[in-house]
């Protein structure tokens, strides 16, 4: 039985019309000769009647800081309506489809409520559903106890998650994720006219751009297609267009990974702040009372780079304040730069490629934006710089590393 998973998200499902794209996805799937089994987010977005951002705000008329099991609850209601909306549609065309929470569909989370993690999915009714012709339609981003008494929500990403985690329990055949792009972009398009939809990406790829600020897909969920090598597709439903391939498979069927571009994209981060804090000579354990005090705010760190006379790392800029408060109460110096960003550059084929680094910096260089502090894996590249030079330098970085053309720079 040849299983596809198809998940929708908010955008798909919020109009009459962008419904109607939806079955026509999940009908052309049906004429592949594949099962089908749907995710469906809440329709719309903020401000929208039925997204979860507006069932947020009516549950904190009520209470501004409700308890997380209500706030939950709440949260759990736009896929619950969205999956019965689709399901209906499906039957108004003839297909037999059945609307389902995330716990009858078996997924079984943790209690750690608005950040749930998946313990397991129980497949037994999805699969008697698939094997009887019924197209399951799945509330997303949620699941229920182990006890069966409570809703949970995932998180940020909770759609994508569940596209992908039932996709690996179900041994699917492909996770589709459809939204309202093309596929995955070499840069946003907002930034750069020449970005480019990129035909394949490796899921360490994919994983780095998603963390380091690309919003097309959360990078837990591709973390669990990549446990399975359960490959998945980004893109449109209001297009035909092929969408982006997340895997590790070449085109000729050979298992190495897609990594023969030194880069395959650019992204940042906003509304940063950066921390430098000066050590003296003797304060051999400066870099563990600072980051100790750190997570004992509370206060999430980024960008770590620790020497003998300084420590340096990033803060979301509505931190920054506390930041340093704590620290100078500590009895150190901070320098709190606010109003920076975080450039990225990530590809699978940059290890070990002399000239990316000069690469890289010349890009910045060459448009006189000053480099804060650089951070660097072995896929990715990553500048602090001042926020107001963000454009100039994704744009910069982008035709550095010719992520225009099919071409690679040289790096002689």
């Amino acid at each position: 039985m040849r299983i596809i998973v198809q998940k929708f998200g908010g955008t798909s499902v919020a109009t009459a019309e962008g419904r109607q794209m939806v079955r026509e996805k999940v009908k052309q799937a049906l004429v592949s000769g594949f099962k089908p089994v749907v995710v469906v987010s809440a329709m719309g977005r903020r401000n929208d009647p039925y997204a979860t951002d507006t069932m947020i705000e009516l549950l904190k008329k009520e209470n501004a800081t409700p308890n997380k099991h209500e706030l939950d609850f709440m949260m759990c209601c736009g896929e619950m309506l969205s999956a019965a909306v689709m399901a209906a549609g499906l039957q108004q065309d003839g297909l037999r489809a059945m609307a389902l929470t995330g716990g009858q569909a078996g997924i079984i989370t943790d209690d750690s409520f608005g950040t749930a993690r998946i313990l397991k999915i129980d497949t037994k009714n999805l699969m008697q559903l698939v094997s009887s012709g019924v197209i399951p339609v799945v509330c997303g981003f949620q699941g229920r106890t182990e006890d069966g008494l409570h809703l949970t929500t995932l998180g940020r990403g909770g759609s994508d998650t569940t596209g992908a985690a039932l996709g690996a329990a179900l041994n699917a055949e492909l996770v589709e994720i459809y939204t309202d792009v093309d596929g995955i972009m070499t840069a946003d398009p907002r930034m750069v006219d020449s970005a480019q939809i990129l035909d394949k990406i490796s899921y360490g790829e994919i994983c780095q751009l998603a963390q380091q600020g690309a919003k097309v897909i959360h990078p837990r969920a591709v973390e669990i297609a990549m446990q399975k090598n359960i490959p998945m597709v980004v893109k449109s439903t209001f297009s035909d267009a092929p969408g982006t391939l997340i895997s590790n498979v070449r085109d000729d069927g050979g298992d190495a990974l897609i990594a023969d571009r030194i880069a395959a994209g650019v992204t940042y981060l906003q509304s940063l702040a950066q921390v430098m804090v000066p050590l003296k000579a003797e304060d051999q354990q400066g870099s563990v009372t600072i980051f100790q005090a750190m997570a004992d705010k509370e206060i999430s760190v980024d960008c770590l780079n620790v020497q003998p006379e300084a420590v340096r790392f990033t803060v979301a800029e509505p931190d920054a304040d506390a930041a340093g408060a704590v620290l100078t109460g500590l009895g150190y110096a901070p320098v709190v730069t606010k109003r920076c960003a975080k450039v990225t550059v990530v590809g699978g084929g940059m290890r070990e490629v002399p000239g990316v680094m000069a690469t890289f910096v010349s890009a910045l260089a060459n448009q006189e934006i000053a480099i804060f502090q650089t951070v660097d894996s072995n896929t990715s590249i990553s500048a602090i710089i001042a926020q107001e030079r963000l454009c100039d330098a994704v744009r910069s970085l982008h035709a550095g590393f010719a992520l225009e053309k099919s071409a690679q720079p040289s790096l002689e």
